[in-house]
């Protein structure tokens, strides 16, 4: 099922929002290519905010405890037993949408 979570514009390049799907919180993140990455917005370790987190092309680091996570898969890159859910994205006209 596919559920529509807002528009790219609304997400500065190079950065990320966090959307409200149903109950769950989304980090929504617009790459400097203009890709998405969608993963759960909250960090397992403490509950950090990983839309405000540092994002290159494959990775967010935690604002609070720099836990390192993969935006295509969700795994924790460091080693740590600990992950998020990613998930998959697409853009229809401006619209983000993302299978939950």
């Amino acid at each position: 099922m596919s559920v529509e979570v807002g528009r790219v514009d609304e997400i500065p390049v190079g950065e990320g929002r966090t959307f409200a799907v149903g109950e769950e919180q989304i980090a929504i993140f617009r790459l400097r290519d203009g890709s998405l990455r969608a993963i759960d917005a909250v960090c397992p370790h403490r509950g950090g905010p990983l839309a405000d987190g540092l994002a290159d092309d494959r990775v967010v680091v935690c604002p609070l405890h720099g836990h390192t996570f993969d935006m295509c898969t969700g795994t924790e890159v460091s080693g740590a037993e600990m992950s998020v859910r990613s998930y998959p994205i697409e853009v229809v006209d401006g619209t983000i949408r993302i299978t939950a």
